[in-house]
C-alpha cells in the first residue's frame, strides 16, 4: 500500500507541474528535477505493473505504434464556419439572426482562429479516453496514443467537471517550435518542413507516438459539447474549460455589439503578428447557449458563428500556361499554371480561374505577372493582373472549346457559370471521378480501394463503370502494380461490404448533379426506395423540402438516361440498398407531412436537435423563423417574446413539448 501511495503522490505531483508548465507558463521546478521525478514513477510503474493508471504523465512519452488509425464517428458533428470580411458582412449576419431570435439582445464572445489541425477530445469521470480528428466533420481518425503525448492536453482534470463531454480545438505547432525542428532537419541534411499547420496535421498521423512526443505540440481548445453542461454562455464554457485544466487562449473577449467585435478584429489584426503561434482571423459567436440552441445549423455551418478572416496576403508571379480540368460531372475549370512563389507558407504552383466569365473580366492572358490571394480560401485564387508588366506580344486567351480528354465540343447553358463536357458516358476522367465519387468516405467508403487504384483498373479495362466494382475478382486485381494477395483481397472484402451501407449514401454515390449529402438524405426520406424516386415527376420533387427546380430537373434527366437505368438495375442485382430499412421506416410517418414547425425555447423531455428530428421523421418541415406558412410554434420555457407576439399577431398555434408529442 505504501507504494501505491507514493506512485499517487508523485502521478498528482506531475500533473501540477505539467500544468504549470504547458498550460499556465508558470514552472515552479526546473526541468532536471521533473525529469528525475518522472524517471522515479516510471521505474515504479514498470517494478509494479499492477498499479497501471491509463493517465499517468509517464504516457506523455509515447512509445505505442499504430499501423492503422481506426475511423470514428462522432457523436456531434464537426462543422466548418461560414466566413466574412467586413463589418457590414457580420451586420448582415445578426440581422439574419435577429429574424430568427426575435428582437432579443445578442451579445458576442470573440476568439482568435487558431491555424492548426482540428481535434476532439472526449472525456468520462474525467479521464481523457478518446481524441478523433476532424476528418469529414461526420467521422475522423483515432489518434488517442499521439494526443496523449501533448503535455497542454490533460489526461486526468481536475475541479467539478461534467461526467462526460466532448471538447473541440486546434492542434497547432509554435512558431518557435517549428523553426527549431526545421533546424534540426537542415542539420541533418533532411528537407525542411513548409508551415506549421501542415506539420501539426501530419504529426497527428504518425505512426510512432514516441516520435510525435518530440514535436512541441500543443492543444488549444475553445468548444464544448455534450448533455447536462451546466453552464449558460459561451464565455462561461471557456473559463469553465480552463478551471478543469485545458489550455484555452486568454485573449477571448466579451462583446456587447459588432461595433466591439470590430475593435477586437482590429487590434488583433496588428498584434496577431506578435502571438507564439498563426492565427488567420476572429472567430465570432453568440455568446448565449440558449440563443445557439435556437439557431442551429445551416448544412454545413452553425448559425450562430462566423470566422471573420484577416486581410489575405498577396504576391505577384507569373502565369505560364492555363490548362483545362474535368470534373466528375463534366464541368471545365480553367487553371492557371504559375511560377512557383511562397504565399502563406505554401509554395504555389498554381490557382483556379473558375470560368470563361472570369478570365475575360480579369483579361488573364498567358505571360502575365498577375496577382496571387489565399486570403480565407483554401485554394488561391488570381484577384488581378499587373497591366505594367504586360509582353508586348501578349495574345488574349481564348476559351478552350472542346473537351480536353476526350475532345467532345463543350457547352454552357444558359445563367451556368462553367462549360461542360456533355460526353457523361464516354469522357475517361468523367467516369474515374464519378467511380471514385462513388467510393469515397461519405458515400460507399469501400476500404481498401483509392483514386490512383481505380485510376489503375480503368486503365487495364477492368472496370468501366462504378458498377463493374462488384464483378471485380481477387485473381484480377492481383497481377496489377502494387497489389499482393492481402491488398486483393482486401479491395474485394471492401466491395462486399459495402452491400450494407444505407439507401441516402447510396444515392449520394450515384452522383447525380447537384445532389450532395443533405439533399440525398431529403429525397430517400420522402421516396422511401429508388423506384418511387424514379417515376417521380418534376412537380413532385419540387415540392419535396429544399428541392429547386434545378436539382428536380437534374434528377429527372439522371433516371432519363438508359446507362444509368441500366447501371440501377446492376446494382439491385448485385445486393446494395436501394430502399430505407425496416428501422428507418418504423421511425418514420407521414402524420406531419403539409406541416411547417418553428421550435424555440428550452424543452424538458426531448433535446431541440432530438425535437426537430421527429418532426422531420413524420413528414413535417422544420423553418428556423415564423410566417404566415408556420403551421404550429413549439414553445417551451425561455422562448423570446418577440417570436410569441408575431405568432400571436399571424394567429400561428402555439403549442406546448406536449402537446406536439400528442400529435405523433
Amino acid at each position: 500500500m505504501e507504494i501505491k501511495s507514493k506512485i499517487e503522490a508523485l502521478r498528482n505531483e506531475l500533473r501540477t507541474h505539467n500544468h504549470n508548465y504547458y498550460v499556465l507558463d508558470k514552472p515552479i521546478i526546473s526541468d532536471y528535477e521533473f525529469d528525475i521525478k518522472l524517471k522515479e514513477l516510471q521505474r515504479l510503474e514498470t517494478q509494479y505493473p499492477e498499479y497501471y493508471d491509463a493517465t499517468s504523465p509517464t504516457l506523455r512519452v509515447g512509445g505505442s505504434v499504430t499501423k492503422n488509425f481506426n475511423t470514428i464517428s462522432h457523436e456531434t458533428r464537426m462543422y466548418s464556419l461560414d466566413n466574412s470580411y467586413s463589418k457590414e458582412d457580420l451586420e448582415d449576419w445578426e440581422k439574419r439572426m435577429q429574424r430568427i431570435l426575435g428582437d432579443v439582445d445578442v451579445t458576442f464572445t470573440c476568439e482568435l482562429k487558431y491555424d492548426g489541425a482540428s481535434i476532439s477530445l472526449t472525456y468520462e469521470d474525467g479521464k481523457l479516453v478518446r481524441a478523433v480528428t476532424r476528418g469529414d466533420g461526420f467521422q475522423g481518425d483515432d489518434v488517442t496514443a499521439n494526443i496523449k503525448t501533448i503535455k497542454s492536453v490533460p489526461l486526468q482534470l481536475k475541479g467539478d467537471y461534467p461526467s462526460k463531454f466532448d471538447i473541440r480545438g486546434e492542434i497547432i505547432l509554435t512558431l518557435e517550435g517549428f523553426a527549431k525542428m526545421n533546424q534540426l532537419r537542415l542539420a541533418n541534411g533532411e528537407e525542411a518542413y513548409m508551415n506549421p499547420r501542415n506539420t501539426a496535421s501530419g504529426s497527428l498521423k504518425l505512426q510512432d507516438s514516441a516520435e510525435v512526443a518530440k514535436r512541441p505540440l500543443e492543444c488549444l481548445l475553445y468548444s464544448i459539447v455534450g448533455k447536462n453542461l451546466n453552464f449558460d454562455t459561451q464565455y462561461e464554457m471557456l473559463e469553465r474549460a480552463r478551471s478543469w485544466g485545458f489550455k484555452v487562449p486568454k485573449v477571448a473577449k466579451h462583446c456587447s455589439n459588432t461595433d466591439d467585435v470590430m475593435n477586437f478584429v482590429e487590434e488583433w489584426d496588428v498584434k496577431r503578428h506578435d502571438l507564439p503561434y498563426e492565427t488567420d482571423g476572429v472567430v465570432v459567436k453568440v455568446n448565449s447557449l440558449r440563443h445557439q440552441e435556437e439557431l442551429g445549423f445551416t448544412a454545413k455551418a452553425p448559425r450562430w458563428a462566423m470566422a471573420y478572416k484577416f486581410k489575405a496576403e498577396q504576391v505577384s508571379t507569373v502565369l505560364n500556361k492555363i490548362t483545362y480540368q474535368v470534373g466528375r460531372t463534366g464541368a471545365i475549370t480553367p487553371v492557371a499554371n504559375l511560377q512557383p512563389v511562397l504565399l502563406a507558407g505554401t509554395t504555389v504552383k498554381r490557382a483556379s480561374l473558375h470560368n470563361a466569365d472570369q478570365i475575360e473580366k480579369l483579361d488573364i492572358r498567358e505571360g502575365d505577372t498577375v496577382f496571387v490571394e489565399k486570403g480565407g480560401e483554401i485554394i488561391p485564387k488570381i484577384i488581378a493582373v499587373d497591366f505594367t508588366k504586360r509582353p508586348k506580344n501578349s495574345i488574349p486567351t481564348n476559351y478552350k472549346t472542346h473537351c480536353p480528354e476526350c475532345e467532345t465540343l463543350l457547352v454552357r447553358k444558359d445563367g451556368e457559370a462553367q462549360h461542360f463536357c456533355p460526353n457523361d458516358t464516354g469522357c475517361p476522367t468523367q467516369i474515374t471521378g464519378r467511380i471514385q465519387h462513388f467510393i469515397s468516405r461519405k458515400a460507399m467508403d469501400i476500404e481498401g480501394l483509392g483514386g490512383e487504384t481505380v485510376e489503375l483498373l480503368f486503365k487495364k479495362g477492368l472496370i468501366k463503370n462504378y458498377a463493374d466494382l462488384y464483378t471485380l475478382t481477387k485473381e484480377q486485381i492481383m497481377p496489377l502494380e502494387r497489389m499482393a494477395e492481402k491488398s486483393a483481397d482486401n479491395l474485394v472484402k471492401g466491395v462486399a461490404a459495402s452491400k450494407s451501407i444505407p439507401f441516402e449514401r447510396v444515392l449520394f454515390g450515384l452522383g447525380i448533379r447537384y445532389v450532395g449529402e443533405t439533399v440525398a438524405k431529403k429525397l430517400a426520406k420522402a421516396y422511401k426506395n429508388i423506384d418511387d424516386l424514379m417515376v417521380a415527376s418534376q412537380e413532385e420533387l419540387v415540392a419535396v423540402d429544399e428541392i429547386g427546380e434545378r436539382i428536380a430537373e437534374s434528377v429527372l434527366q439522371f433516371f432519363e438516361n438508359e446507362t444509368n437505368l441500366e447501371l440501377i438495375s446492376r446494382f439491385k442485382t448485385y445486393g446494395l440498398q436501394f430502399s430505407l430499412s425496416e428501422e428507418q421506416l418504423e421511425s418514420q410517418s407521414d402524420t406531419l407531412k403539409g406541416k411547417t414547425f418553428v421550435v424555440s425555447g428550452v424543452f424538458e423531455s426531448l433535446g431541440r436537435t432530438e425535437l426537430k428530428k421527429l418532426i422531420e421523421d413524420n413528414g413535417g418541415k422544420v423553418s428556423s423563423s415564423i410566417s404566415s406558412k408556420t403551421s404550429f410554434l413549439v414553445a417551451g420555457d425561455k422562448m423570446g417574446p418577440s417570436k410569441r407576439t408575431k405568432a400571436e399577431n399571424l394567429e400561428v398555434p402555439i403549442i406546448s413539448e406536449q402537446d406536439f408529442l400528442n400529435m405523433v
